[in-house]
């Protein structure tokens, strides 16, 4: 296995030439010119429409133990970006993935399910005001960086429901201090289709508290705590607490810590170990994730990083047959090296691995029929948040 691992990393690099690159947050305003300017050479001079293509491309080759699953290039992520100022105190942002189905159960709000952003602000003073469909105000690092940057997410978060309809009030109170109040749609989909045949909820809504902060000038934060009303008498909670940390132009790092507690299993992930309670998702699931990541810049355009996560799901109390306890561990490990070739390194060449090891308790293995295993993943390709215009 490991001689097989070697040999598909070396091969793993000619494939890098040929894929096109990551990027970084998708919220900071870039400094490279774009598409526009380069082949016109016209200057673009209003800030009233910015147009992005982010991409996230490779060639990757799986595993399920020591078994060689099969390698393919894929596209990754793919979305195109629209945003600007209308004016000094009205803006706007529009974000839809391309390479997205729409899966089944409908779209509660009346908009695509591949439609991740589509928002207007209007600021007054040190407040503003976002309308529409926009990213939950969860907390964590990891939550809110743009989506074509993460090379694998904890269990946590590929199972969210991350893009929602409503309502964020941004309170700026002092420098480097905000404030967030969110009411969102807390389904995307029909009740069914998320949680199966239950009492659905008449208010279906998700109100998030979030503060983003600094405690110093290498310590940022990003703390939330939500509840949602998800089906009839069912609530969730949930907590993040991000913590981005800046300890050099080289050195940098970030920890998150969440934890979910859901009435009726919103993530799946214990549904799909214990099954369905007769036609509806399983009840009482809690789930708790840590995070920690560490990047390194060698030289100017060198990065080498690793990431470790530690989660947990389980069941809070007893409910019919399914006893408390937790269920499930999860180790992912993952590291790799980075090429930006250009100077405001926005476009970056990669070549990473990520390992994930799934441990079931004993008496889960014996009484629903799981196994433990793990998974082993090598890519190589590209990350770009293109400015188009």
């Amino acid at each position: 296995m490991n001689r097989t691992i070697g040999l598909l990393l070396t091969g793993a690099m000619l494939p890098a030439l040929s894929a096109v690159a990551q990027t970084y947050n998708s919220d900071a305003p870039l400094n490279e010119k774009s598409l526009f300017e380069e082949v016109s050479g016209i200057k673009k001079k209003t800030d009233k429409f910015h147009l992005y293509l982010n991409t996230h491309a490779d060639f990757k080759t799986d595993f399920t133990g020591n078994e060689f699953d099969g390698g393919k290039f894929e596209m990754k992520q793919l979305r195109l970006e629209m945003r600007g100022n209308v004016n000094d105190w009205i803006t706007y942002r529009y974000r839809q993935r391309l390479n997205k189905g729409e899966g089944p159960g409908g779209n509660f709000d009346n908009v695509l399910q591949s439609i991740d952003v589509a928002e207007v602000g209007f600021r007054v003073d040190k407040v503003n005001f976002v309308l529409g469909k926009q990213c939950a105000s969860y907390g964590g690092i990891e939550f809110d960086i743009n989506p074509i940057e993460i090379y694998d997410y904890c269990d946590m978060i590929e199972n969210m429901t991350n893009f929602m309809t409503g309502l964020r009030i941004v309170y700026d109170f002092a420098p480097g201090q905000q404030l967030q109040l969110q009411a969102l749609d807390g389904v995307t989909r029909s009740s069914e289709a998320m949680y199966g045949v239950i009492r659905p909820a008449k208010l279906p809504l998700v109100y998030t508290i979030n503060w983003n902060g600094t405690i110093c000038p290498a310590w940022n934060t990003r703390w939330s705590a939500s509840f949602m009303n998800e089906t009839y008498k069912e609530h969730m909670w949930y907590y993040a607490l991000g913590n981005d940390f800046h300890f050099s132009d080289r050195f940098g790092a970030y920890f998150d810590w969440m934890y979910s507690r859901e009435g009726i299993d919103r993530k799946g992930i214990i549904t799909s170990i214990v099954g369905n309670m007769g036609e509806h998702n399983a009840m009482n699931a809690d789930y708790m994730s840590f995070v920690l990541h560490l990047n390194y810049f060698v030289a100017p355009r060198w990065n080498i990083f690793a990431k470790g996560s530690y989660e947990t799901a389980g069941v809070s109390k007893d409910y019919a047959n399914v006893k408390k306890g937790n269920y499930r561990t999860t180790w992912t490990y993952t590291a790799g090296i980075e090429f930006y070739p250009l100077k405001d390194r926005n476009l970056h060449f990669f070549l990473t691995y990520v390992g994930r090891n799934y441990k079931y308790k004993a008496n889960v293995c014996a009484e629903y029929d799981k196994a433990d295993y793990n998974t082993n993943r090598i890519s190589t390709g590209f990350i770009w948040q293109l400015p188009m215009f």
